[in-house]
């Protein structure tokens, strides 16, 4: 049966509200709100509700501009000064980390599917390609956690992890293209292999430095008239460096994730309006591409694969992936046991690998449908396992840094640019808190803390030291002490 583009539009609204809602309940529970937005797309697929998409080319294409947005998003957010100390052991586990993880975990699906299960023989090329899909760390599911948490964790792990995930797709996707000409076609050329990884990696770093230095300038001058075309321009950039990236032979990815670091470090016009922009994006970007993924599987399919995937996504967790990240931080004596224990813990599996995972179909290779459900059960098992303990495991390793909560206010439409230090805090008056008097200079209040604002019903009054206060009135505090602010007028 055909359907109009409205009623496709009014079920992806449900299907939009329904992830909003449900991510916000189960973020309180600690699930990660990817992986209900991935049950949702695939409550409505063709086992559930019943929708039909089967348009590889359509999900690559989206995924594509979606994980674009995501890494832009995060590049920006993410500061030089956090990453600087910490790029080498980032690029490493981004480069050598994923060639181990990948080798390590392609020998035991060889073994498992070989010797143990009868259900699919995978060959050895076919056992390093679903490998080659699964050894990449997704940005998403990393950004979205970490930064959803707003999670602060001692010796920079952190931007170590957003590093590798932001980085390290050029090495899977290489060895996934490597390994899909080799499964239809033997007989390749082991120099070009080696030459195209470099044009990739050194073409996207050079495309992303570029544009990511030298964008601020435009942006500065190039006045437009309207303000909200700002986060306009933002978008073509990051689609211009993707695609110049792309077309020249360099990796889009690596160059748009560097190309909004630089980005975001320097200064430009309506940055922070801009940067709240890109964070909504992010999310519309995430919900698409989790509601397109879980809409492209059939569950029915993952149960004959359920216990390939189930042990190869044991193995990865807590084999290959601590393999990897030990051998390959060996150089880096300054980090601890447990640091890198973190690091092996929070090797995140999502949209990447199942993207990936499509390429393979497209091509048409053997087993590929085998290899595209063992990669969505291994991502959901990834999700649930790892997803769900993130905070949990930083607490049992005692990697997590106290740090001030970001209050959000309700009533006052008003921030501070980042490169201000103080913080500001709206104060809804009790009646204690006028029992010295109902006068703003009677209040008990920091040393530097200063009240630029009361709110009053729907009234805004500019205060003075005489200025009498009533209960139930709101006041915009600016403040460089805001514990001392938080302990004398609790949240």
């Amino acid at each position: 049966m055909n359907y109009s583009i409205e009623f496709y539009l009014l079920i992806f609204s449900i299907l939009f509200l329904f992830s909003l809602l449900l991510g916000k309940t189960g973020y309180k529970y600690g699930v990660p709100a990817l992986l209900i937005f991935l049950f949702i797309g695939m409550l409505a697929g063709s086992d559930g509700l019943g929708l039909q998409f089967n348009a590889l080319d359509t999900a690559k294409n989206v995924g594509t501009v979606a994980l674009c947005v995501i890494l832009f998003s995060g590049g920006m957010d993410t500061r030089m000064g956090e990453v600087r100390p910490v790029w080498r052991q980032g690029v490493t586990l981004a480069i050598m980390g994923v060639l181990l993880t990948a080798l390590i975990t392609a020998g035991f699906i060889y073994w498992i599917t070989n010797s143990l299960f009868k259900t699919v023989g995978f060959t050895l090329v076919e056992s390093l390609l679903l490998a080659s899909v699964m050894s990449s760390t997704d940005s998403a599911s990393v950004f979205g956690i970490l930064r959803s948490r707003n999670m602060s964790l001692k010796e920079n792990l952190r931007p170590i992890l957003e590093l590798e995930s932001g980085s390290n797709d050029p090495m899977a996707y290489m060895m996934t293209i490597v390994f899909i000409q080799v499964a239809l076609s033997p007989v390749i050329d082991g120099w070009e292999v080696v030459l195209t990884f470099i044009k990739q990696l050194s073409f996207g770093v050079l495309v992303g430095y570029t544009v990511g230095k030298y964008s601020p300038k435009l942006i500065n001058r190039i006045n437009l008239d309207n303000d909200a075309l700002y986060p306009v321009l933002l978008i073509t950039i990051m689609l211009f460096v993707f695609g110049i990236s792309s077309f020249v032979g360099g990796n889009g990815y690596l160059a748009v994730y560097l190309c909004a670091l630089l980005l975001g470090n320097q200064k430009f016009v309506h940055k922070r309006s801009t940067l709240k922009f890109f964070d909504g994006l992010t999310w519309l970007s995430q919900i698409i591409l989790f509601l397109m993924l879980g809409l492209l599987v059939n569950p029915k399919e993952l149960l004959p694969i359920a216990g390939i995937g189930l042990l190869i996504g044991i193995f990865m967790t807590f084999v290959s992936r601590p393999i990897a990240v030990f051998a390959t931080l060996i150089p880096f004596r300054n980090m601890s046991l447990r640091g890198k224990t973190y690091l092996s813990w929070v090797g995140l599996r999502g949209a990447v690998p199942i993207i990936f995972a499509i390429y393979p179909l497209l091509a048409g290779v053997p087993h590929s449908r085998d290899m595209f459900n063992i990669v969505f059960f291994i991502t959901i098992v990834s999700l649930v396992v790892q997803g769900t303990t993130v905070a949990k495991a930083s607490g049992i390793l005692k990697l997590n840094l106290l740090s001030s909560a970001k209050i959000k206010m309700k009533e006052f439409d008003v921030e501070f640019s980042e490169e201000i230090k103080t913080s500001m805090r709206e104060i809804r008056i009790k009646e204690e808190y006028l029992s010295s008097g109902s006068r703003i200079m009677d209040l008990n209040l920091p040393n530097n803390a200063l009240i630029t604002m009361v709110k009053r019903n729907d009234k805004y009054l500019i205060p003075k030291g005489k200025t009498h206060l009533k209960k139930d009135d709101y006041l915009l505090v600016i403040t460089d002490d805001q514990d001392s602010l938080n302990e004398i007028y609790p949240v």
